[in-house]
């Protein structure tokens, strides 16, 4: 009896680890399938271990968050948001918006998605050759700020609430993180482990890279190049099972009578930033949060950035800035 049941063990011990051998055979013949197109006005590009080519999955996924949160899409939920038009909110839209109110609160608002107004203003205006005043500046200022978007419930369903009917909601300093979330996701879901999800240079990372290294991600040199046309790396990080996200000023600026204003509208002023911070990474556990803190950095400027990231210690940063001559000085937390 005992030599019959030491036979049955040996068996099972053998089968497991045959089974186990075919396993890693297995993976280590499956091919990496790239996938690229466009989406959110930018693309996204693709590299995973598959038997199949799931682009159509990839695309779903990524639709899903354009019916959110997109504001060239006029049937997007914050689209009907924006026109004041009650629209019930799903689970996707909570999540963004649950995160992007804790980010604001984080960052003492530095990170907020309804500074639209703002943004716009000093847009219009700089086309137009004309500065918005103080007057303007201020009137605006007076409905910006996340604490003035709450979610009812109404009707059974979840729905926005605004303080002013002129606020606005922009998620477009999140959406393309949490693009590559969901589809990191949607391969987690179907058993791929080993992937790459980039987005208009935001990225998911999981696994190992077909050459079964870790990931090797770029980070641009912030060179002053407002047609984008110049792509220098700066440095490359060797990363994995991780997200990061890059924002950064170097490329949008404008330039009237010899000075420079940044893309970057600080929410607390109602004008651009002015400080010395040229390009925030941020490695996070999500893409959509890396990217929010990204944003939330451009804003802060480099030491207000290093003082909220002793706090949170699950955050790493690369930042670029530009001292008083005007070379790059990098600092940064991140293991490699």
């Amino acid at each position: 009896m005992k030599n019959k049941k030491a036979i049955l063990q040996t068996l099972f011990l053998l089968f497991l680890i045959v089974g186990t051998v075919m396993i890693v055979k297995q993976n280590a013949s499956m091919p990496y399938v790239k996938n690229q197109g466009r989406v959110f006005g930018t693309y996204y590009h693709a590299t995973y271990q598959a038997e199949r080519d799931m682009q159509q999955l990839i695309e779903a996924e990524l639709m899903k968050v354009d019916g959110e949160f997109s504001m060239f899409n006029d049937s997007s939920t914050v689209s009907h948001i924006n026109r004041n038009e009650e629209a019930p909110l799903s689970e996707m839209f909570l999540e963004v918006f649950n995160l992007s109110q804790s980010v604001y609160d984080e960052t003492a608002g530095a990170f907020d998605v309804t500074v639209a107004p703002l943004v716009n203003a000093w847009g219009f205006g700089f086309k137009a050759s004309e500065f918005p005043s103080d007057e303007i500046i201020d009137s605006i200022r007076s409905f910006v700020g996340q604490e003035g978007v709450n979610v009812l419930n109404r009707g059974g369903h979840s729905v926005i609430e605004k303080n002013d009917s002129r606020m606005m909601l922009d998620f477009s300093a999140v959406a393309k993180g949490y693009g590559c979330d969901v589809v990191a996701r949607m391969f987690r879901k179907h058993g791929v482990k080993n992937f790459m999800i980039e987005i208009g240079g935001e990225i998911v990372v999981s696994g190992v890279n077909p050459d079964k290294k870790k990931w090797s991600v770029g980070v641009n040199k912030p060179v002053e190049d407002i047609a984008q046309d110049i792509t220098e790396i700066d440095t490359i990080l060797t990363i994995t099972d991780c997200a990061m996200a890059t924002s950064g000023n170097y490329r949008n600026f404008y330039e009237r009578d010899g000075k420079r204003y940044a893309h970057t509208i600080d929410p607390h002023t109602g004008k651009p930033v002015s400080h010395s911070l040229l390009s925030a990474t941020v490695i996070a556990p999500s893409c959509a949060v890396a990217d929010a803190f990204a944003t939330a950095f451009m804003v802060m400027g480099d030491e207000k950035a290093r003082e909220l990231l002793a706090k949170h210690k699950e955050l790493k940063a690369l930042l670029i800035c530009s001292d008083n001559e005007g070379n790059h000085v990098m600092w940064q937390n991140i293991s490699r």
